[in-house]
């Protein structure tokens, strides 16, 4: 029951989107022939004359969209010069074409005020991160560092912590002999080995036999992960260099050793890789009894835990009067939207890969589980979001989306003078086999993450 009502949800948004268009284009006196449901791919499912519009469900429902007399040259059907879209001025289509975008707004803010004043409240996007239970072995170091159930993790290695992500991601990439170490603390080792063995070049194979005399070993630096990804909105990448096959087996063999005995194969610089790959510290503050705590250092295990249970508890903003509901309304909306554009930044900058790309069958499942798990106002959250998204994505300058009408309208208007119909017509075309082709593309993202349970 909560994927139908997902699914009834964006379908909703998309019958929202063309009506826009179409109530925008009758408010202006232009004539619409065609009110479509889905993209007219594949067979029809059904259609009917309603006054003068044809309205159509076609089978391939990813989309929607409505069709004037002008895009259809061989209609017979008798149209007034003054109703024809073409004929009215660039102004007026502008409004057309933007209509649906600005539908798809209207409609986000109204779902997320509605959320407002009936729920009372609205998330912040912030949260709570508690230790509801130390679960590690006795011999982890989080039972020495003073973490106890029950407090609440506000800051780790000098990140605030706002949710359950950043923590786990902390320790993920904190795992100790990961085979990846910083360059600044492998030329510190170096320093030391070369001062400790003042004869040995730190380039050159050392000759067999050859003592080596190792400095005492220290923790890696702690790593400091940016704000941006601490929130979802970037993928982690970090700057470290991955040890060579034969620095690995030499880490191995160093372990806890004062000294080394060369077999004629490695340089001094192996020697520092070697020792530089060791354990990291994460750092973390805690609130306890509303005072701030600072612990000994945890080191997180080779899968990268620390041994602790944990509790994300969202922060609510109350939304019980009129001012509080439409005041958080905008903040909400406000932040969703940098979130989105954000979002976008990141794929065109190609910092989020294609294969995470997905579409409306994942968003379906997201949006079922969202309703079933945290109610039916949380998933009218999520439809505000995807509204808000809808309208952001068509609006982009891309020809076959609103974005592009609207760029070729305003490119009219800075010429004084139409554009050639039949360029336009083509780049359109040519945009949009490119975009089913990339739906098609994201609905494979869909099925094969679904499959592997990614979701």
């Amino acid at each position: 029951m909560s994927i139908i009502i997902m699914i009834l949800l964006l379908s909703f948004l998309v019958l929202v989107h063309e009506a826009g268009h179409f109530l925008a284009a009758r408010a202006l006196g232009i004539k619409v022939s065609k009110f479509g449901f889905g993209l007219p791919i594949g067979p029809t499912l059904w259609s009917k004359k309603v006054g003068d519009v044809d309205v159509v469900v076609h089978a391939f429902l990813l989309g929607g969209y409505v069709s004037f007399p002008d895009d259809e040259k061989d209609s017979k059907e008798p149209v007034a010069p003054e109703d024809r879209f073409m004929n009215k001025p660039v102004w007026q289509r502008m409004i057309v074409i933007s209509a649906g975008v600005i539908a798809n707004i209207i409609t986000a803010f109204v779902f997320v005020l509605i959320t407002a004043f009936v729920w009372g409240k609205l998330p912040s996007g912030q949260y709570e991160v508690y230790i509801n239970k130390i679960a590690a072995g006795k011999d982890a170091s989080v039972w020495t560092s003073g973490l106890q159930a029950g407090d609440r993790v506000i800051n780790v290695n000098g990140s605030d912590i706002n949710s359950s992500y950043a923590l786990t991601l902390y320790s993920k990439s904190s795992k100790p002999y990961d085979g990846k170490v910083d360059e600044d603390f492998v030329q510190s080792n170096l320093k030391k080995i070369k001062k400790l063995n003042p004869s040995l070049n730190d380039t050159d194979i050392i000759e067999a036999k050859t003592v080596i005399v190792l400095p005492e070993r220290q923790d890696e630096p702690q790593i400091k992960i940016e704000d941006e990804v601490l929130k979802g909105y970037a993928l982690y990448k970090d700057n470290q260099k991955s040890l060579t096959g034969v620095q690995v087996k030499l880490r191995d063999l160093l372990k806890d050793k004062t000294s080394f005995v060369s077999d004629g194969k490695v340089t001094l610089s192996d020697l520092a890789y070697a020792i530089s790959d060791t354990q990291r510290p994460l750092n973390l503050k805690v609130l306890r009894d509303g005072k701030e705590v600072t612990l000994k250092s945890i080191y997180p295990n080779d899968k990268g835990m620390i041994g602790v249970m944990i509790e994300a508890r969202e922060v609510l903003r109350p939304t019980k009067s009129i001012p509080s509901a439409i005041k958080g309304t905008f903040s909400y909306l406000w932040e969703q939207t940098y979130m989105l554009v954000y979002g976008l930044w990141q794929l065109f900058t190609g910092k989020i890969p294609v294969k995470d790309l997905h579409g409306i069958v994942v968003i379906t499942k997201i949006g079922g589980d969202v309703i079933q798990n945290s109610g039916f106002f949380s998933g009218l959250l999520l439809t505000a979001m995807i509204s808000l998204d809808l309208a952001l994505i068509n609006f982009l300058p891309i020809p076959a989306l609103d974005g592009g009408h609207f760029m070729f309208l305003l490119i009219e208007k800075l010429r004084r003078k139409p554009l050639d119909e039949e360029t336009i017509n083509k780049i359109s075309s040519a945009f949009f086999l490119l975009l089913i082709i990339f739906m098609v593309l994201v609905v494979f993202n869909d099925v094969y993450a679904l499959i592997k349970h990614k979701f």
